[in-house]
């Protein structure tokens, strides 16, 4: 079954600024298999993005084959480019098995994503893969690598996770990411896709706003927060977080998540969605494995930006430059 949403006009912000024009946009939440889809003539040339929800579980060509499904799925209706949660290619029950599944970029599993990319022909975002680096032999642990493919399924970019989650949620359980992941030494520039310029970063990063105002002044017009959100914070953080993000920086967030309980263990709150620059959920996924689709309108991003000019307004001599702009 499909759902269709409309994004009405945001009568407060037509108020504030009487000659920027609000778009209207259809969403779609799909499941894996839908039949059909309707959009808009009158939005048809802006880019489509597929955000993809999925149960990653200990195995990985199960994984795989669930992922492919999506994208192939998304490729069909016409998005320019997909995004997967993290863990796409696994959520192990411990960090022994963690380490053991991990494989380097250069591996088997990469090749067959590259691969997916080349014949849906649209750019992949691969949201925390988990990574044996060059440092593997000396460290024994790997990184939680997000990885930008484009349509050529060439890697353009890779982002390692900077903050780790070593939390204790009652509730929730613990989670320490540090006994098998090192953090991610630096940011990644935003890079130029079909959609726009995006702002590669991984679950965790989006409690630390330095880093979503660093690569909005870096350039960036979409950030993407790939997740595995637990039960509890889930309901109580999560849309709040991307609302907020969205706001603070006027971009357009992506939030592909992992979703229901991938083993005994564990399991994830789901809710994948698509936040506009003005802080509106334009997309959202139903429960279980599955898509949602939006179109990233970045005329209406710079006309925010153009009445709104808040980057233009900051007091870093009162406060100092939060978030300094990449190099």
């Amino acid at each position: 079954m499909l759902g269709f949403i409309t994004r009405p006009p945001h009568r407060f912000l037509s108020l504030l600024c009487p000659g920027l024009r609000i778009p209207r946009l259809s969403v779609l939440c799909a499941q894996p298999r839908p039949r059909a889809m309707a959009i808009s003539s009158s939005s048809c040339e802006l880019p489509l993005v597929a955000v993809c929800q999925v149960t990653s579980t200990p195995d990985k060509q199960q994984n795989f084959k669930t992922c492919a499904e999506l994208v192939r799925e998304a490729a069909r209706l016409g998005a320019c480019l997909a995004f997967l949660p993290e863990a796409f290619d696994f959520i192990a029950r411990d960090p022994a098995e963690t380490l053991r599944l991990s494989e380097p970029l250069g591996g088997k599993l990469l090749e067959e994503y590259s691969q997916l990319a080349r014949e849906c022909g649209l750019w992949l975002s691969l949201g925390g893969f988990h990574e044996r680096g060059q440092d593997w032999e000396q460290t024994q642990k790997i990184y939680n690598c997000h990885v930008l493919l484009n349509s050529k399924g060439a890697v353009v970019a890779t982002y390692r996770k900077t903050h780790l989650c070593d939390v204790e949620i009652p509730g929730q359980g613990p989670m320490c990411e540090s006994n098998s992941t090192m953090p991610g030494p630096s940011l990644e520039s935003p890079v130029s896709t079909p959609a726009g310029k995006i702002g590669l970063a991984v679950c965790y990063d989006i409690r630390f706003p330095e880093l979503s105002l660093a690569l909005a002044q870096a350039g960036a017009e979409i950030l993407t927060y790939p997740s595995a959100f637990g039960s509890v914070t889930g309901p109580a953080h999560w849309e709040v977080l991307l609302r907020a993000r969205a706001i603070e920086t006027q971009c357009y967030i992506v939030a592909a998540a992992q979703c229901g309980r991938h083993h005994e263990k564990r399991a994830s709150y789901g809710h994948s969605m698509v936040v506009d620059p003005w802080g509106t959920v334009v997309a959202r996924c139903s429960e279980g494995p599955g898509l949602c689709l939006a179109r990233i309108d970045l005329n209406y991003l710079r006309q925010l930006r153009q009445h709104l000019p808040v980057f233009q307004h900051r007091r870093p001599d009162l406060y100092g430059n939060l978030g300094h702009p990449l190099s």
